[in-house]
């Protein structure tokens, strides 16, 4: 272990003497606090209420005492069990032109790879007790981690935008009197509510929400099933057009690991960190592949099926094409329609959960404000511009998943590094002492030169509607596997430089 993290995990008390502040800042939020927010009366009330009122402090150990692992499985399936996924499944034949057995494949392979990283991120939580930008500052440094901590908030509003829009458009193709505007405010009013009363509600939630999705999915299957075998011959699929939907497929779950300890930081640090990864793999890829390669299959039959095709529409809404796939069932059909529109909410509500952090990160001093007051704030920045890009889904979804999969693979491979190489896979380290001195942290110098630097070979490794990169243009898009590797290995002698320099001031 190098010198400067034995120094770290030994200097509690420096760092108690040089950060009386620190502590005085700390009590502002901690439950139990007499001082600050929490001696308004209605902030009481809402603790009273069982609202977490937790931001981006860690979990001491002693407190880490929830043992009811399984959760985090249902957090990650009802977040991925929506028709989010189901959409972007179709983007393999309407963005790409693939057929169904290439898309499928696709789907599958990427999937099997991407969503590890997130997943083993998840096993973190409960060892460090830690929220996931609070641990990156271990890497990123205390400032440093404001860039990524601003990049995943762009991601997961742009998550809450695309989410919202789809949402919206469902309701609205279940009534000729509802707008998709109306619709969408509908769906960030009950996903707030959600994710303001915080980690109790949340993980309720998110148990339940799933069931109602499934039965509406099934009984879609059960009247609408025999028209999948009508899917159109498939073209020759090439190696660029394979590539870039598969940064797409990619870029939907990667980014999660950004935000993947956010909801185990409770949990025993005595469970096995094989079963929360197999919990929360299990929770991403399960309704991920099965719900992305429904969408390409229903996308490419829906032409030889008029009333697929006419709820598809010239504006490709994929709301009204599965409210015309239930449109058989009657009234039912609706009403199963509303519920496909809400099974967005665990998405957004956990996303509004998690941006509270990052928002808490991005400006330290805004630790001494209560969580659930970034849910509102959060909810205030996605939801008029959901509004505004609701007639552009298409090309906001592609665009958008294509271009938040490079900064996570980067910054997946560089926390990897740190924690494994520099770190020596010892959880210890990650003081809860120094989470918030900056000069006890690494400078993050090093992280985010490597992330910058990275970008030189991501960029020709582009291809995107608007930039085609020399490289891109002829292999497709590869730069999210391109970042992953590239930045984690200039990692390695850029944070050995920031060490050797740093150490002077320990």
């Amino acid at each position: 272990m190098s010198d400067n993290h034995l120094h770290e995990k030994n200097s509690v008390t420096d760092v108690e003497k040089d950060s009386a502040s620190t502590r005085d800042d700390l009590s502002v939020v901690i439950p139990g606090d007499r001082h600050g927010w929490l001696s308004h009366p209605l902030a009481k009330s809402l603790l009273s209420w069982g609202v977490e009122e937790r931001g981006t402090i860690p979990v001491p150990e002693e407190e880490r005492v929830d043992t009811q692992y399984y959760k985090i499985f249902f957090v990650w399936f009802s977040m991925n069990f929506n028709i989010l996924s189901f959409s972007t499944g179709t983007l393999g034949p309407i963005s790409f032109g693939l057929g169904l057995r290439d898309s499928c494949l696709v789907i599958l392979f990427f999937n099997i790879l991407a969503c590890a990283l997130p997943a083993y991120l998840n096993t973190w939580g409960p060892k460090t007790g830690m929220r996931q930008m609070t641990q990156s500052r271990y890497s990123f440094g205390y400032f440093g981690i404001i860039i990524p901590a601003i990049l995943n908030l762009i991601g997961l509003c742009g998550f809450n935008i695309v989410n919202g829009i789809l949402g919206g458009q469902a309701l609205a193709s279940v009534s000729s009197d509802m707008s998709w505007d109306v619709g969408i405010v509908i769906i960030f009013v009950i996903a707030l509510l959600i994710s303001f009363m915080g980690y109790r509600v949340l993980n309720w939630y998110e148990r339940v929400s799933w069931f109602p999705v499934l039965i509406a999915f099934l009984v879609a299957l059960g009247v609408g099933g025999k028209n999948l075998y009508n899917v159109q011959p498939a073209v020759p699929a090439s190696a660029a057009s394979i590539f870039s939907f598969a940064s797409v497929i990619a870029g939907f779950v990667i980014t999660y690991s950004a935000m993947a300890s956010d909801f185990t930081m409770y949990y025993s640090p005595t469970v096995p960190r094989s079963r929360i990864f197999w919990y929360a793999y299990l929770g991403y890829i399960v309704p991920i592949v099965l719900l992305e390669c429904l969408g390409a299959a229903v996308v490419l039959a829906a032409p030889n099926v008029p009333s697929w095709a006419e709820g598809y529409g010239a504006d490709q809404n994929v709301s009204g094409l599965l409210e015309a796939m239930l449109s058989p069932v009657g009234n039912f059909g609706k009403f199963l329609t509303v519920l496909l529109s809400l099974s967005v909410t665990a998405n957004i509500a956990c996303t509004l959960y998690s941006m509270c952090f990052n928002f808490q990160v991005m400006i330290p001093a805004m630790s001494k404000v209560p969580r659930y007051v970034f849910s509102i704030v959060g909810t205030v920045i996605a939801l008029p511009l959901s509004i505004v890009g609701a007639h552009k889904f298409y090309a906001t979804l592609t665009d958008f998943l294509s271009l938040i999969g490079y900064w996570a693979s980067a910054y997946g491979a560089i926390v990897l590094v740190e924690h494994h190489y520099f770190r020596k896979g010892d959880f210890s380290t990650y003081n809860h002492a120094i989470w918030n001195v900056p000069g006890r942290l690494p400078w993050g110098a090093a992280a985010i030169a490597a992330v910058i630097l990275s970008f030189a070979l991501i960029i020709p490794c582009m291809n995107q509607l608007w930039y085609e990169g020399p490289i891109g243009i002829t292999s497709g898009d590869i730069g999210f596997e391109v970042a992953f590797p590239l930045a984690g290995l200039l990692y390695f002698p850029l944070r050995k430089l920031e060490l050797k320099y740093q150490n002077t001031q320990y």
